[in-house]
Protein backbone atom coordinates (compact mmCIF):
# COMPACT_ATOMS: atom_id res chain seq x y z
CA UNK A 1 0.00 0.00 0.00
CA UNK A 2 1.53 3.38 -0.94
CA UNK A 3 2.40 5.73 1.87
CA UNK A 4 0.08 8.73 2.11
CA UNK A 5 1.97 12.04 2.31
CA UNK A 6 0.25 15.03 3.81
CA UNK A 7 0.39 18.44 2.21
CA UNK A 8 2.62 19.66 5.04
CA UNK A 9 5.20 16.93 4.40
CA UNK A 10 5.19 17.70 0.66
CA UNK A 11 5.67 21.42 1.36
CA UNK A 12 8.45 20.64 3.86
CA UNK A 13 10.25 18.47 1.30
CA UNK A 14 9.91 21.19 -1.36
CA UNK A 15 11.33 23.74 1.09
CA UNK A 16 14.27 21.42 1.83
CA UNK A 17 15.05 20.94 -1.87
CA UNK A 18 14.80 24.64 -2.69
CA UNK A 19 16.86 25.74 0.32
CA UNK A 20 19.55 23.16 -0.48
CA UNK A 21 19.79 24.54 -4.01
CA UNK A 22 19.86 28.13 -2.77
CA UNK A 23 22.61 27.40 -0.25
CA UNK A 24 24.68 25.56 -2.84
CA UNK A 25 24.26 27.95 -5.77
CA UNK A 26 23.25 31.39 -4.49
CA UNK A 27 24.79 31.83 -1.05
CA UNK A 28 28.27 33.34 -1.14
CA UNK A 29 29.08 32.99 2.57
CA UNK A 30 32.06 30.60 2.92
CA UNK A 31 30.91 29.61 6.43
CA UNK A 32 28.01 27.60 5.00
CA UNK A 33 29.76 26.03 2.03
CA UNK A 34 29.83 22.49 3.46
CA UNK A 35 26.26 22.40 4.81
CA UNK A 36 23.84 19.61 3.96
CA UNK A 37 20.14 19.90 4.78
CA UNK A 38 18.77 16.68 6.25
CA UNK A 39 15.14 17.51 7.04
CA UNK A 40 12.54 20.23 7.41
CA UNK A 41 9.70 20.19 9.93
CA UNK A 42 6.94 22.71 9.33
CA UNK A 43 4.21 23.79 11.74
CA UNK A 44 0.58 23.10 10.85
CA UNK A 45 -0.08 26.77 10.13
CA UNK A 46 3.09 27.11 7.99
CA UNK A 47 4.45 29.99 10.08
CA UNK A 48 7.65 28.28 11.27
CA UNK A 49 9.98 25.73 9.74
CA UNK A 50 12.80 23.93 11.53
CA UNK A 51 15.54 23.29 9.00
CA UNK A 52 17.89 20.53 10.16
CA UNK A 53 21.41 20.59 8.81
CA UNK A 54 24.71 18.80 9.15
CA UNK A 55 28.19 19.78 8.02
CA UNK A 56 31.39 18.12 6.91
CA UNK A 57 33.42 21.00 8.32
CA UNK A 58 33.65 19.49 11.80
CA UNK A 59 32.31 20.34 15.22
CA UNK A 60 34.79 23.19 15.75
CA UNK A 61 33.12 25.17 12.93
CA UNK A 62 29.50 24.73 14.12
CA UNK A 63 29.20 28.17 15.78
CA UNK A 64 30.44 29.86 12.58
CA UNK A 65 28.05 27.83 10.44
CA UNK A 66 25.10 28.62 12.73
CA UNK A 67 25.99 32.32 12.56
CA UNK A 68 26.24 32.18 8.76
CA UNK A 69 22.85 30.47 8.43
CA UNK A 70 21.24 32.92 10.85
CA UNK A 71 22.66 35.85 8.89
CA UNK A 72 21.46 34.37 5.58
CA UNK A 73 17.99 33.36 6.80
CA UNK A 74 16.21 36.50 5.57
CA UNK A 75 17.84 36.20 2.13
CA UNK A 76 16.94 32.49 1.96
CA UNK A 77 13.36 33.18 3.02
CA UNK A 78 12.96 35.93 0.41
CA UNK A 79 14.39 33.73 -2.36
CA UNK A 80 12.25 30.82 -1.19
CA UNK A 81 9.18 33.04 -1.56
CA UNK A 82 10.08 33.61 -5.20
CA UNK A 83 10.27 29.86 -5.83
CA UNK A 84 7.36 28.46 -3.80
CA UNK A 85 3.76 29.63 -3.94
CA UNK A 86 2.17 29.14 -0.53
CA UNK A 87 -0.07 31.46 1.43
CA UNK A 88 2.26 31.85 4.44
CA UNK A 89 6.00 31.62 3.95
CA UNK A 90 7.47 30.11 7.12
CA UNK A 91 10.10 31.75 9.26
CA UNK A 92 13.25 29.62 9.05
CA UNK A 93 14.91 28.22 12.17
CA UNK A 94 18.16 26.32 11.56
CA UNK A 95 18.93 23.42 13.91
CA UNK A 96 22.09 21.29 13.86
CA UNK A 97 21.29 17.62 13.21
CA UNK A 98 23.72 15.45 15.15
CA UNK A 99 22.10 12.17 14.04
CA UNK A 100 24.52 11.68 11.13
CA UNK A 101 27.52 12.24 13.39
CA UNK A 102 26.03 9.94 16.03
CA UNK A 103 25.33 7.24 13.43
CA UNK A 104 28.92 7.39 12.20
CA UNK A 105 30.18 7.07 15.77
CA UNK A 106 27.95 4.06 16.48
CA UNK A 107 28.98 2.42 13.21
CA UNK A 108 32.63 2.90 14.19
CA UNK A 109 31.97 1.25 17.58
CA UNK A 110 30.28 -1.71 15.88
CA UNK A 111 33.20 -2.10 13.47
CA UNK A 112 35.65 -2.04 16.40
CA UNK A 113 33.66 -4.73 18.20
CA UNK A 114 33.58 -6.94 15.11
CA UNK A 115 37.31 -6.52 14.40
CA UNK A 116 38.30 -7.18 18.01
CA UNK A 117 36.92 -10.69 17.72
CA UNK A 118 33.91 -10.19 19.90
CA UNK A 119 32.08 -13.47 19.26
CA UNK A 120 28.40 -13.52 20.23
CA UNK A 121 27.70 -15.69 23.27
CA UNK A 122 25.29 -18.60 23.01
Amino acid sequence: MPKDFSRASRVAEQIRRELAELIQLELKDPRVSLVTLTDVEITADYTHAKVFYTSLAGAEHLPEIAQGLLRASSFLRRELGKRISIHHLPELHFVYDASVERGTYLSHLIDEAVHSGGEPQK
